[in-house]
């Protein structure tokens, strides 16, 4: 249960706990927030700080019960407090200028609450890098190959719902697609496909897809991401010929926010 008195960061963790389709919303939310960590400043000791610029800090780490030091942090002095049995130092710094600075680190959000999340070192780095927590792999075909594309016999209807609770709250995505490909020449086997038709800049919406795919995709497998452009040959030319999309942006919602700009 959510409770009003919740901040943001912490709202936004329960729901991208519980929904894939919230988590890209969490990453951005997080590297625009402030964080809690236990530790202290090389100045005088004070109960709370706020680090300030060219200041050194020492951060306390923890240690999991296999033996891997973390570096604990919290979304808020709440779930800070939950998770200590003494009085500690703790200071307040921007959760991508911690990332910034323990690079290489395993981090741990929230240890003993009942929503939390690991970070991994790579994880870390494709959050400063990208704004989401996994890097795509980008494939660019040098020539013309011959693929062979159909529709799932086991529809991913988990990765399908996600998707389009995400790309509802995409007002630039005209629709997606699913297929199945399969290439020959690179893959041993068949893998889904996911075509993402949509207005100007695209490159953003992808990194976010991928996150909700990797996270909800069947057992695991690699999905592919493309641009659907109308008019293009090839891949494009079959999902809009051939594939019925399993989002289409509504024309209400559209003809709403046309409604909704106007001049003073």
């Amino acid at each position: 249960m959510i409770h009003e008195q919740e901040n943001p960061l912490d709202v936004a963790l329960q729901l991208a706990a519980d929904e894939p389709a919230r988590r890209p919303e969490f990453y951005r939310l997080l590297l625009e927030s402030s964080v809690y960590i236990l530790g202290h400043t090389d100045g005088a000791p004070r109960e709370t700080q706020a680090l300030e610029a060219g200041e050194k800090i020492s951060i306390q780490n923890w240690v999991r019960n296999d033996g891997l030091p973390v570096i604990p942090f919290f979304t808020s002095l709440t779930a800070l407090q939950r998770a200590i049995e003494q009085e500690v130092a703790y200071m307040v710094l921007p959760a991508r200028s911690l990332f910034e600075m323990t690079k290489g680190s395993f981090l741990v959000m929230n240890p003993r609450s009942s929503y939390g999340k690991e970070f991994f070192p790579n994880e870390i780095e494709a959050l400063l890098s990208e704004g989401v927590n996994r890097l795509l792999e980008q494939r660019v075909t040098q020539k013309a190959t011959e693929v062979l594309l159909g529709q799932p016999a086991n529809y991913p209807s988990k990765m399908v719902d996600s998707l389009t609770a995400f790309l509802s709250k995409r007002s630039n995505v005209k629709a997606a697609y699913l297929a199945l490909m399969h290439d020959p020449s690179q893959d041993e086997k068949p893998h889904l496909i996911v075509g993402i038709e949509a207005e100007g800049e695209i490159d953003q919406i992808i990194r976010e897809v991928g996150v909700v795919v990797g996270d909800t995709a069947p057992n695991g497998e690699p999905v592919d991401l493309m641009r659907v452009e109308r008019g293009d040959h090839g891949l494009s030319e079959y999902f809009v010929r051939d594939v019925k999309p399993f989002y289409e942006r509504r024309w209400g919602s559209k003809l709403k926010s046309f409604l909704g700009i106007g001049r003073a």
